[in-house]
């Protein structure tokens, strides 16, 4: 009887260990200083370097004083990455480009040391919305596969992708998501407009990611993962297929895990969900209490278009999947801005929303973030389905200017200085129109981002370890502090 309540009071305490930081040691700030880049709506330079800062002895902060804390020794979720998706449109749109216009646009996003140095990238599994029409892999009926072949993605997608791999230095953590199945396996016969996987093709469609797999990587493409099915509770005009949270676990648990497993792919990354953030507890309820299909999952992947047009980002429904399943992992895997949302790619807010929701998402347990079309033309698209939105960098096929809006830079005061590995530290502001986060990066280099949605300008103290750093955060900014 003893024996058994001190298992039980050790399986209770490793469950309360698993829900808390890691402490550390004290972080030193002895000669250590403090850089800030700043990008504003009234600065003309994005990423603008402000100066060097020393800290001083701050004890005790008043009330007065607006404070941004962070805390070192309280480290939480590691960094896969961030970055964005390669689509057909993305690949599609830059084929049209001069070869100096595509060098630069490579440059911005994936260099590391002049450019924003993206470290994660997704694309997908045959067509979505954005591609100039609807295709797979395999002729129709082919339920055996003899016929599959990525030849379609040889033209544009995997060139592309190529490129990217060589100027982020010889690697990039890829995942790819599928929109739907082929219409032969479905119950409506379509690849738009929902439907369902029928269930005589599982094992095909189980196949099916394997053989992605396998040809990319014959390709030239490392593939770190997949996700199940992008969207799954949502029936579009475009590629779509349905999903219940039992159904993905049965055909995870069932087909994918075991297929991935039987051919060497073990190790590979499975997401489940890869939907918005307002359902996403519901699904982690009936993924994870399936210890057969969840022993196969490495996380959880989420969307941004729940309710954010009512200004109602659910960024809460994060934490408490978090809280519920520690062990598992969190990552945005899509989120773009639908054209009839905001004005132009003049529209400030617009970095604004992205800075937002890194900032939560990854306060409250994300450990990568991705967005969606890295590049598209000046209509947003191309789409076949007509359903166009903005991206970070623009291509105008007709003039042929390369626009790299607000998105870009906003998304950069995270991916330029905080990389894979860094650790999420505890991190608290004193007032709610600063808001922030912080990472230590595996050089031991600390970033601070900080952004001020306000119209006036703050001064506020960076505040570590009884010492602090006094510095400016602008009006409708958003701020890098590097810590060195």
């Amino acid at each position: 009887m003893k024996r058994s309540i001190l298992l039980i009071g050790l399986f209770v305490l490793m469950q309360v260990q698993a829900k808390a930081p890691k402490t550390q040691q004290a972080y030193s700030l002895t000669d250590k200083t403090v850089k800030v880049y700043t990008t504003a709506k009234t600065h003309a330079e994005p990423m603008a370097y402000q100066g060097e800062l020393r800290f001083e002895d701050k004890e005790q902060p008043t009330e007065r004083e607006i404070i941004i804390f962070v805390d070192p020794a309280k480290q939480y979720q590691a960094l896969l990455g961030i970055g964005g998706a390669v689509s057909d449109a993305s690949a599609e749109t830059f084929a049209k480009m001069p070869q100096d216009k595509q060098q630069l646009f490579i440059d911005k996003y994936y260099d590391k040391q002049n450019g924003i140095g993206y470290s994660l990238l997704r694309t997908t599994i045959h067509s979505s919305d954005f591609a100039s029409g609807s295709y797979t892999y395999v002729a129709d009926n082919d339920s055996t596969l003899s016929t599959f072949t990525v030849e379609h993605d040889q033209k544009y997608r995997i060139p592309l992708i190529h490129k990217i791999i060589d100027k982020a230095g010889g690697k990039i953590t890829t995942y790819a998501s599928p929109w739907s199945p082929p219409a032969w396996m479905k119950s409506n016969a379509n690849m738009l407009r929902g439907g369902k996987l029928l269930p005589k093709y599982h094992q095909s469609w189980a196949n099916y990611f394997v053989k992605f797999i396998r040809e990319y990587e014959k390709a030239g493409i490392p593939i770190w993962g997949i996700s199940v099915q992008n969207e799954p509770m949502a029936t579009q005009t475009w590629e779509s297929c349905i999903f219940t949270g039992k159904e993905e676990a049965a055909f995870v648990k069932k087909y994918l895990g075991p297929t991935m497993a039987r051919n060497g792919m073990k190790n590979k990354k499975i997401i489940a969900w890869d939907h918005n953030r307002d359902l996403i507890f519901q699904r982690a309820t009936d993924i994870y209490s399936d210890p057969e299909a969840a022993k196969y999952i490495w996380g959880l992947g989420f969307h941004w278009y729940e309710t954010w047009s009512k200004g109602l980002p659910q960024f809460d429904n994060i934490r408490r999947v978090k809280e519920a399943y520690p062990d598992k992992n969190l990552m945005f895997t899509e989120g773009c801005v639908e054209k009839f949302e905001y004005s132009g790619l003049n529209d400030w807010e617009l970095g604004e929303r992205y800075g937002e929701a890194m900032i939560n998402d990854f306060n409250n347990g994300a450990s990568g973030w991705t967005d969606w079309n890295i590049l598209l033309d000046e209509k947003g698209g191309p789409n076949h389905a007509g359903n166009f939105c903005f991206a970070p960098v623009h291509y105008n096929t007709q003039t042929g200017e390369l626009i790299f809006n607000n998105e870009f830079y906003y998304i950069g005061h995270f991916s330029k200085y905080i990389r894979p590995g860094a650790k999420r530290l505890a991190t608290s502001s004193s007032r709610s129109v600063l808001q922030a986060t912080s990472f230590i990066n595996t050089d031991g280099k600390l970033a601070v981002v900080v952004m001020n949605k306000g119209d006036l300008d703050l001064e506020y103290f960076l505040w570590i370890n009884n010492k602090a750093v006094k510095t400016l955060a602008p009006a409708r900014s958003i701020n890098t502090l590097i810590v060195n």
